[in-house]
């Protein structure tokens, strides 16, 4: 290997240290609610098996929904392998509970690129189709609340993302959230603050706290082993129409075989804390290596983390391409296959991805993308395994320095 790569990489190494005492120390206290929450559920052998057609009486499936109630400390939730994504999810979460005349306030900026389409695309069945109004604030990470409280008269629901998506501004942490929830709700009692958790999950001690969270099972909370899968947690109110949205009007919750996952979904859950914590190593790694190689990183290797994302700033196109075609060659699957910039559905530019995972677009797992666009930074998620991840990252180090 590369040199220069090799000590970089040994000083990054006794850089992280510190923060490897506090990723753990997150991963002990989340893996301890997950452990308080099964038990206080009585998960048993019997829950583990599966349905199949209409998924009646699917009691796994009842009381994983309990489960992730109590872990994200909600009245509700529903978690279903039905919702394929992330944005699936979200997209539940919205139709879900906006009716025509609504409207809503992203107050974290334009929404993520996937999500777009459902927003405001015209002519396909979007919000903006069903007379639903969607804007947003301009956001650098630090929250107006004079204006956004402003803003906020009128609305129906807030809108909170908590990643950066394929922006350079910090995540939310939940405090973050949390906190501007709190201030929100203080004037505003009955507007619905909604949080796109996805990436988020598992990061910090406690799960923000809001009136509707959405995220991907392939993401923190599958830890690796769900192969598909989207969770809504929230008041129950809410989740039953989120329920209903997905499924047909008054039959929501009582459906939605499970088709034998059911002990996917609670083995992944109870590896999330730790998958996530070999992620956040992972990111952490990545931020100090490519620190001592001379490349901007958000955030800092010692910075407080939000999300298992780090983003990379590398310059310019060639080195986007190479550092994903480099991680993919240090990647446990698909890794003799060289990626390249597409038209991926959903974004406006083309984008490049190296996902060698287990599970297709499974985030948790080490993966990379990067929109071929102004300012050329790469998103870097996952690391099964620090050691996995590590060795991922460090080859893509060598991609572009070769």
């Amino acid at each position: 290997m590369n040199g220069k790569v090799l000590s970089a990489a040994q000083k990054a190494d006794q850089k992280i240290k510190p923060q490897f005492e506090k990723i753990e120390q997150t991963e002990r206290i989340c893996t301890e609610r997950v452990l308080k929450a099964f038990s206080e559920n009585r998960v048993s052998e019997a829950h583990l098996l599966g349905t199949t057609g209409y998924g009646y009486g699917d009691l796994g499936r009842e009381t994983l929904d309990r489960v992730y109630a109590s872990v994200y400390g909600t009245e509700d939730a529903f978690v279903r392998v039905q919702m394929v994504s992330g944005t699936h999810a979200i997209a539940t979460g919205l139709f879900g509970v906006l009716r025509p005349g609504d409207q809503v306030l992203s107050i974290t900026g334009q929404p993520y690129d996937t999500i777009l389409p459902t927003i405001l695309k015209k002519g396909g069945g979007s919000l903006a189709d069903f007379g639903i109004q969607f804007d947003w604030l301009e956001f650098d990470g630090t929250f107006d609340l004079d204006k956004i409280l402003k803003s906020t008269d009128g609305k129906r629901m807030i809108y909170i993302q908590r990643s950066r998506g394929y922006t350079l501004r910090r995540s939310l942490t939940s405090d973050d959230i949390t906190e501007i929830t709190n201030l929100i709700h203080a004037k505003y009692p009955d507007i619905i603050v909604f949080v796109d958790n996805c990436y988020g999950e598992f990061v910090c001690e406690s799960e923000p706290e809001a009136d509707l969270l959405a995220g991907s099972l392939i993401k923190n909370a599958g830890g690796g082993l769900c192969p598909c899968g989207g969770y809504l947690a929230g008041k129950k109110e809410l989740i039953d129409a989120c329920a209903d949205r997905l499924f047909a009007q008054d039959i929501g919750r009582e459906v939605g075989a499970t088709l034998f996952q059911n002990r996917s979904m609670f083995m992944g859950l109870f590896m999330a804390p730790h998958a996530t914590a070999e992620a956040l190593k992972t990111s952490a790694f990545a931020a100090a290596l490519f620190d001592e190689l001379g490349f901007e990183t958000e955030p800092a290797y010692d910075a407080r983390r939000a999300d298992i994302v780090q983003l990379l700033k590398l310059g310019n196109p060639d080195l986007l391409i190479k550092f994903c075609k480099g991680l993919q060659s240090g990647s446990p699957v698909d890794s003799h296959v060289s990626p390249e910039p597409w038209d991926m559905p959903g974004y406006d530019s083309k984008v490049i991805m190296a996902a060698g995972g287990f599970i297709s677009g499974s985030s948790v797992e080490i993966s990379a993308d990067a929109p071929l666009r102004e300012p050329f930074a790469v998103w870097l998620q996952g690391g099964l395994t620090f050691a996995s991840g590590r060795y991922a990252v460090l080859r893509a180090a060598e991609a572009i320095l070769s």
